[in-house]
């Protein structure tokens, strides 16, 4: 999956979010870092929400992939 990084540089850091994710943002001191750290953050947040989202269904459900 792509997500879309919105990132900028502020005084002496690079800020950046996720686009399709909130809460996912990050700074960094330079702009590789700031994304590696936002790859990682992404990747924390889905696995959260993912696990969040099974958690509440309970028992017997079903998982579909949806395609935008």
């Amino acid at each position: 999956m792509e997500y879309t990084a919105v990132i900028k540089k502020s005084s002496e850091w690079w800020i950046g979010w996720i686009e399709e994710i909130p809460g996912v943002n990050c700074q960094e001191r330079n702009r590789e870092e700031l994304l590696e750290t936002l790859k990682i953050t992404l990747r924390e947040a889905l696995d959260v929400n993912r696990q969040e989202a099974i958690a509440s269904a309970g028992i017997d459900f079903r998982e579909e992939k949806i395609a935008v």
